[in-house]
């Protein structure tokens, strides 16, 4: 199957509606059909202000966050979408992939 690898990138203490954005993308996700999406949490990165973000020991507010999943075109524009229309403002990358299931399902 054709279709899109959509990632989101973000800091942990970055909210949307009282929630953790992450966590609300991630619901978002499933409330809206998606078949599955992951979150990340990473060490360290930085954004487009070169400002460094990193897990603490005390303090993991600042720590990268990366919420992926792979969607049909029409999934991911209907996502974006709703995105667009929530008013989210993040970063994200649109990869064009070929997904599929292997083997057989071991009901």
């Amino acid at each position: 199957m054709k279709g899109f690898q959509l990632e989101f990138f973000m800091e942990q203490n970055k909210r949307h509606k009282h929630e953790a954005l992450w966590k609300w993308l991630l619901e978002a996700a499933r409330t809206h059909g998606i078949r599955g999406a992951t979150s990340f949490q990473g060490s360290m990165g930085y954004g487009q202000h070169r400002r460094v973000h990193a897990a603490h020991f005390f303090e993991l507010a600042d720590q990268p966050v990366e919420v992926t999943m792979v969607v049909t075109e029409t999934e991911a524009e209907s996502f974006l979408a709703l995105l667009r229309e929530e008013k989210v403002h993040l970063f994200y990358v649109k990869l064009p992939v070929e997904f599929g299931i292997l083997g057989e399902e071991n009901g």
